[in-house]
């Protein structure tokens, strides 16, 4: 098939043809990877690497994709260390961006911003996450961990537990589900459940899900997705005391499922998830980190027009 997307903003651009196309791609990658024959393959082109908003996992992720695959990098972290905190706009500071890169991967803490970004030069931009908006490659690395870990995603029910209402990753990930036959446990606090214009997204859909405040809902599930509560997104410092320990994910927990369930988390954790968890082999999460470094190296390849 003909793969479009130079630029990849959000995921409500991929069809299932698309999903099915990366898949198959990243399978690819990860099999290159395994045999030593992808250094090289984006050889003289560079990333650059724009993180203007907090990352550890993204950052260093897109960075070793990089690097992995024979390119260079070049990078800014942090607003007080571009010339944005001098008054620049993010307008300029692509223009400029240009000039030196062939690619740009952008992490930016206002909504929609990444969409700025890419309407300024004619490199490809990926979006590392925008605000409380998308997070698309966190969310496509996440549905190649689902895949690898069960095999398939048609006939999957799956828990989303904690932050449904700032978490980006949540919002981009439900978004490519939609595409599948998968049933969804909403588990959240009333005041952190998935906005509205999400939910309205899945109709029309084979999806389907159903909204509780029940930890235990996990139990019927083949996948338990956690979140952190997001301390930075909240306006309202006391809200987010009051709710930060909502709901923890223990090994106790996990054991009692009727299912092997597959534990996720996006990563960093805070208290949502206990380090108990982690010497169960249906944890996870340190397994999605890997993955999301072959994804992103498939996506750099597709971005760029390579082939591998």
């Amino acid at each position: 098939m003909a793969y479009e997307h130079k630029n990849i903003l959000d995921t409500d651009q991929f069809t299932k043809a698309d999903l099915d196309f990366l898949v198959e791609r990243t399978r690819e990658m990860e099999r290159l990877v395994e045999q030593n024959k992808a250094f090289g393959i984006l050889e003289g082109k560079l990333l650059a690497s724009l993180f203007f908003e907090a990352s550890t996992r993204t950052r260093l992720s897109f960075e070793a994709a990089m690097e992995r695959l024979g390119g260079r990098v070049i990078s800014t972290v942090g607003f007080q260390f571009s010339s944005i905190s001098k008054g620049e706009t993010l307008y300029d500071t692509m223009k400029m961006v240009e000039a030196y890169a062939d690619i740009a991967v952008i992490r930016h803490p206002v909504e929609g911003s990444s969409r700025i970004a890419a309407g300024a030069v004619k490199i490809p931009v990926i979006n590392a996450g925008d605000g409380a908006g998308q997070h698309p490659t966190q969310a496509l690395l996440d549905l190649y961990t689902i895949i690898s870990e069960k095999g398939k995603l048609d006939g999957l029910t799956l828990a989303f537990i904690g932050d449904l209402k700032y978490g980006r990753t949540i919002h981009s990930l439900i978004n490519l589900l939609r595409h599948y036959k998968v049933h969804l446990y909403l588990i959240s606090p009333p005041e952190l459940s998935l906005p509205e214009s999400y939910k309205k997204g899945l109709e029309g859909f084979p999806i389907t899900f159903e909204e509780s405040d029940d930890i235990k809902k996990v139990w019927e599930c083949d996948i338990a997705y956690v979140t952190r509560i997001q301390e930075e997104r909240f306006p309202d410092h006391k809200e987010y005391e009051r709710l930060k320990e909502s709901f923890k994910l223990n090994k106790e927990l996990i054991l009692a499922s009727k299912k092997e369930t597959t534990v996720l988390h996006p990563l960093p954790r805070v208290n949502e998830l206990s380090t108990d968890v982690d010497d169960l082999p249906n944890a996870a999460y340190f397994r999605q980190a890997k993955y999301g470094v072959v994804s992103r190296m498939t996506l750099l390849c597709l971005s760029l027009g390579v082939k591998f």
